[in-house]
């Protein structure tokens, strides 16, 4: 039986960060493990955290604004670093995780301070700010995709490839595999902008499915994310058209849309490239440009090259293009089916597994808790967590 553990998880304020968060901390605990996340305000309203999951918040700037915005961001970390040091002596986690975003930064300091084992992820195919300023300092980078951009090369005994943690209803997809689609079956596509949309989806999708040669119109269902904004001129023009469309400001369930879907369009997020391969779904991706070091472009590499995906840069992402797209994989016999298997090839599925082994890989043995509890000890009476473990 696993011996009981704590570990402190930090992460940044977006789905890209928290998910693979909440991914890992629900494995940890599913071990017997005890987890707390370090996060900020935004970054604990995103749904999906575990029951038992125990959640702080820690001051963390954000470095942005010139010489004043840098001043006041140095002074939020230092506080939030000496905060994250009070944590880390009540809460006595045998390995600290970091997620990239700026809420990481002042746990994985406080960690280093603390002499605790640091392990960082990164969801992209290009390491973040913060995860390329720790990943000398720490002990392990998990990375997500075969080829990372900027990564230290001196640090290249420190990778480890997991791949992203995705949910279980994704993995369940991939069980399932390809849904069947006939000759003449209806073609079903799932358009997804990201967590609020995106309008050049609103503007292009419709546009490039009106170009579709009507045959191929009555064989089509749509469900379309769109923007609050842009969702009355999308369900107008889809019913125009005559084509079955479902179109929501947010899809709450969309694994089950995944399931349902033979082709996907929409951004490139780490999350979603992620589920896409492990669930086994064709993808015409528009990565979004003004992503930091237009990680997004880089994060679809690897199902591009092998198959699975189309990219366009968002100028050459016209109505004519996609349409063109569109047509030839619901025409040409297996051509969904076939990208589908090679979307699948580059799933990593056990993803969260394979990150929670890595990361207990680091905990230091039990018998080392007792020497370094027994020593605090006899320096201070217990308080907090420590004397809640005594008292037991």
């Amino acid at each position: 039986m696993t011996a009981t553990r704590h570990f402190l998880l930090a992460a940044g304020g977006t789905g890209g960060h928290m998910l693979p968060a909440y991914a890992l901390a629900g494995e940890l605990i599913a071990r017997g493990h005890r987890v707390a996340l370090v996060s900020d305000d935004r970054g604990l309203r995103i749904p999906g955290a575990p029951a038992e999951l125990e959640t702080h918040v820690l001051p963390a700037g954000r470095v942005h604004g010139g010489p004043v915005g840098w001043v006041k961001a140095a002074l939020a970390i230092r506080k939030g670093r000496r905060q994250a040091i009070e944590l880390i002596g009540e809460f006595d986690p045998a390995v600290v995780v970091g997620f990239g975003g700026y809420p990481s930064l002042p746990s994985l300091l406080a960690a280093g301070a603390t002499r605790r084992p640091r392990v960082i992820h990164e969801q992209n195919a290009v390491l973040g700010r913060v995860n390329r300023l720790m990943a000398p300092r720490v002990d392990a980078v998990a990375v997500a995709y075969r080829n990372i951009h900027r990564f230290p090369e001196k640090q290249a005994m420190k990778r480890h490839l997991t791949g992203n943690p995705v949910r279980e209803e994704i993995v369940a997809i991939r069980e399932e595999g390809f849904p069947p689609l006939p000759e003449d079956g209806i073609v079903r596509l799932l358009v997804v902008g990201g967590s609020l949309g995106a309008t050049v989806l609103s503007e292009v999708v419709p546009a490039a499915i009106a170009m579709l040669p009507p045959a191929l119109l009555e064989r089509l269902q749509v469900v379309q994310q769109a923007r609050e904004a842009d969702i009355a001129g999308v369900r107008a023009r889809y019913a125009e058209l005559g084509v079955a469309a479902e179109c929501a400001p947010y899809i709450a369930d969309l694994p089950e849309r995944l399931r349902w879907a033979h082709l996907f369009i929409g951004r490139a997020g780490a999350s979603t490239v992620a589920e896409l391969a492990c669930a086994g779904r064709p993808a015409i991706f528009v990565p979004y440009p003004h992503a930091m070091d237009d990680h997004q472009r880089w994060n679809v590499v690897d199902l591009v090259e092998a198959g699975g995906a189309i990219a366009f840069a968002q100028p050459d992402f016209t109505p004519a293009a996609v349409a063109k797209h569109i047509q030839r994989m619901a025409l040409e016999p297996g051509a969904l089916e076939a990208a589908a298997g090679h979307a699948a090839g580059c799933g990593l599925p056990q993803a969260t597994r394979d990150l929670a082994d890595l990361v207990e890989s680091f905990a230091p043995p039990p018998l080392m808790d007792v020497i370094r509890v027994g020593a605090s000890a006899q320096r201070a009476p217990a308080s907090g967590v420590a004397a809640a473990r005594e008292a037991n």
